[in-house]
């Protein structure tokens, strides 16, 4: 890892490949042609699953603690954060804190595009042929063929 964010710098074919093969170390699955751009965050890629023609913009952060799968020819704009699990705070004796997180996966389907500074949180399945508008926030079921945008993200049009 030492290794990829040391190209995390720099937006050049060199430092993308550099990405794309220490993804591929340690990734369930990757695909061909997945781009990563510069400043991009992941953790816990081991429970990562990328599709083909995956693009991945600049300043993304990706924590696939609950697990993430995305599919193929799926756009993510910068700045967009994909969180699959959730803070709890059920014991009262600690703060919130310091509970316990809870494992939620996201799925993402094929044909999705998702917009500039968007939040994919847990527990969110996305079907095929999709946008998510720039700057939505994403938690639950996403219709195939419709556009989805606001906070929380709302069908805002059949496609």
């Amino acid at each position: 890892m030492f290794i990829f964010e040391s190209s995390n710098n720099f937006n050049n074919l060199f430092a993308f490949a550099i990405r794309y093969l220490i993804l591929s170390s340690f990734t369930q699955k990757i695909g061909e042609r997945v781009y990563v751009g510069k400043n991009t965050t992941f953790k816990n890629i081991e429970n990562l699953e990328l599709g083909n023609s995956v693009s991945i913009h600049d300043g993304c952060y990706i924590d696939a603690y609950g697990g993430i799968t995305i599919g193929d020819s799926v756009s993510i704009a910068n700045h967009t954060s994909l969180i699959s699990f959730e803070h709890t705070w059920e014991n009262i004796d600690m703060p919130i804190k310091y509970n316990p997180v809870a494992k939620k996966s996201i799925f993402i389907s094929s044909d999705v595009w998702i917009g500039s500074g968007c939040r994919i949180l847990g527990g969110s399945f996305i079907e095929s042929r999709v946008v998510i508008a720039a700057g939505a926030v994403s938690k639950g079921y996403i219709d195939k063929n419709s556009i989805y945008g606001g906070i929380p993200a709302k069908c805002i049009k059949k496609i």
